[in-house]
């Protein structure tokens, strides 16, 4: 996996939403319980954290059935002979499960979940705001979210594992990405022994991206756990047809390599 810092593709205005977007992930995970320093112990800390990611989170079981669940983990710890354990009892309040994909692109599980998806968004989602304008751009971006939720739910819909973090959003930038500008170079970091920097087309960046997504997702790569690559695969094709259809009607010439 080629790791982009940079691409040359320059822009005509400032990429004021996507520079918004990625301050908000920012806060929320100063916000989010675990991710500072504090006097919680790890079980504690690691109860907060899940109640937390059911309360903000997109649980594909909640969207299939368009209702929350009756029983989740509530933050609180109790003893159990093999040790702590979560609480699991009644929510404490009202969650409706459409608004919750909304919530969750803004919800990461760490720092690194976090860094690598505004890697992406930076590099790639400024020259997609560039070319959509603002407005369009941003609900563009949420309705990627919603595909790339929507999507993993129906493909397992009795998970009750929170689907969080941002990726499915950007798998859609990059799909658009990848439409719009599969010419433009971008430096990326090749392992090859060492990192080795090197300026790749987007198209061989982004298509080797989206194929190891989809490897991932039907286990080809022995993938799953903890990464909802499905979610990533229906971000991205989503993505990609919307950006097609802009470049059908946009009269901007794409980037020449």
């Amino acid at each position: 996996m080629v790791i982009p810092v940079h691409d040359v593709n320059p822009l005509r205005r400032t990429p004021w939403v996507t520079y918004a977007l990625i301050a908000i992930n920012v806060v929320v995970l100063l916000l989010t319980p675990g991710m500072l320093p504090g006097r919680l112990g790890p079980a504690a800390t690691v109860c907060q954290q899940q109640a937390f990611d059911y309360q903000y989170g997109a649980v594909p079981r909640e969207l299939v059935k368009d209702r929350p669940l009756r029983e989740v983990v509530t933050g609180q710890v109790t003893l159990t002979p093999r040790g702590p354990a979560c609480v699991v009892g009644h929510p404490g309040y009202h969650k409706n499960p459409v608004l919750s994909v909304l919530t969750a692109m803004f919800v990461h599980a760490g720092w690194l979940h976090l860094l690598g998806n505004m890697l992406f968004l930076l590099i790639f989602g400024n020259n997609v705001e560039d070319r959509f304008r603002k407005i369009p751009y941003l609900i563009f971006y949420v309705a990627c979210g919603y595909v790339a939720a929507y999507g993993f739910a129906f493909m397992h819909p009795g998970s009750l594992v929170p689907l969080v973090g941002a990726s499915g959003a950007i798998a859609g930038v990059l799909g658009a990405y990848l439409a719009l500008y599969p010419r433009a170079r971008v430096w990326s970091l090749v392992p090859f022994l060492f990192f080795i920097p090197l300026r790749i087309p987007a198209w061989i960046v982004l298509g080797l991206w989206f194929v190891l997504q989809w490897l991932y997702a039907v286990g080809g790569l022995g993938g799953g756990g903890a990464v909802a690559y499905v979610a990533h695969v229906f971000g991205f094709l989503a993505g990609l047809l919307v950006g097609l259809v802009v470049r059908a009607f946009s009269s901007q010439p794409a980037v020449s390599a």
